[in-house]
């Protein structure tokens, strides 16, 4: 289940993701970056990596700059606020550059905070319900005065997904105002990320909207559309950041998000 904030939100939170698992089985869910940051919340869940260390039973993750393989053991049920990229950087006031492919225990952060929807979903709230209080509770954390900056990085962030990732330095100059440096310098702090990477990152999820949309066309075609060189230079994206081809991606049938999913062993 997936559900968007109230628009006074929108410009911090893209959306709240709900997933659960009655099964008491072990699956292995591979997360990749989508260029946002974010935070899960359970009551139950086994969470491990695939060295065998548990994490946290709620987290916030930086930026990923990689894939990330996680495995579940039992049944579980979780919420993930999916943020903008920068929201976190405003939320625990830490450079996002310091959090990237890294896991923040909410334990040591926000404890008290998160401690009461931590316990809802332990206890089977309707999870619609969690979600109106977390609106409640962001949304009276936003009154306090943010940082003239983060206009600034929205704005540039909005301007690079409208341009499908396809932009260039000097444009970004343009339409900042500032340096290249001075941009890079302040995506790093905000986002977690250079404009560059985000752009990159920008483009590979326009063509995954596109793999979704576009069903007839095969995955040369798409990735012109998407503004690739050619299709070697799309693949190698997808290794990268998603540890798949395009074709083993559009084959994978449990996609809990569009960066989320499962993985079968073969």
């Amino acid at each position: 289940m997936q559900i968007s904030p109230p628009k006074h939100l929108a410009s911090y939170i893209k959306h709240y993701i709900f997933l659960e698992n009655s099964e008491n089985d072990v699956k292995r869910l591979r997360l990749f970056t989508d260029g946002n940051t974010g935070l899960i919340l359970s009551g139950n869940i086994n969470l491990q990596d695939l060295s065998g260390n548990s994490l946290p039973l709620s987290f916030f993750y930086g930026q990923l700059t990689q894939y990330k393989d996680l495995v579940t053991n039992g049944s579980f049920s979780l919420m993930a606020v999916v943020f903008q990229p920068y929201f976190l950087n405003i939320l625990l006031k830490i450079s996002a550059k310091e959090v990237q492919n890294q896991i923040v225990s909410v334990e040591d952060v926000l404890k008290k905070e998160m401690q009461v929807f931590q316990e809802k979903l332990f206890y089977n709230v309707d999870p619609t319900l969690i979600i109106n209080d977390l609106n409640i509770y962001f949304t009276t954390f936003l009154f306090k005065i943010i940082n003239s900056d983060y206009e600034l990085i929205q704005a540039t962030q909005q301007y690079i997904l409208q341009n499908k990732g396809i932009v260039t330095s000097k444009e970004l100059e343009h339409f900042t105002g500032y340096s290249e440096r001075q941009i890079e310098r302040k995506f790093q702090q905000y986002m977690g990320l250079s404009p560059k990477k985000y752009s990159n990152i920008a483009r590979l999820h326009y063509f995954l909207n596109l793999m979704k949309t576009n069903t007839e066309e095969n995955i040369t075609e798409l990735s012109y559309h998407a503004g690739y060189a050619d299709q070697s230079h799309l693949i190698k994206e997808f290794n990268n950041n998603i540890g798949l081809t395009p074709n083993q991606y559009s084959k994978t049938e449990n996609k809990l998000a569009v960066n989320f999913i499962e993985i079968h062993s073969k």
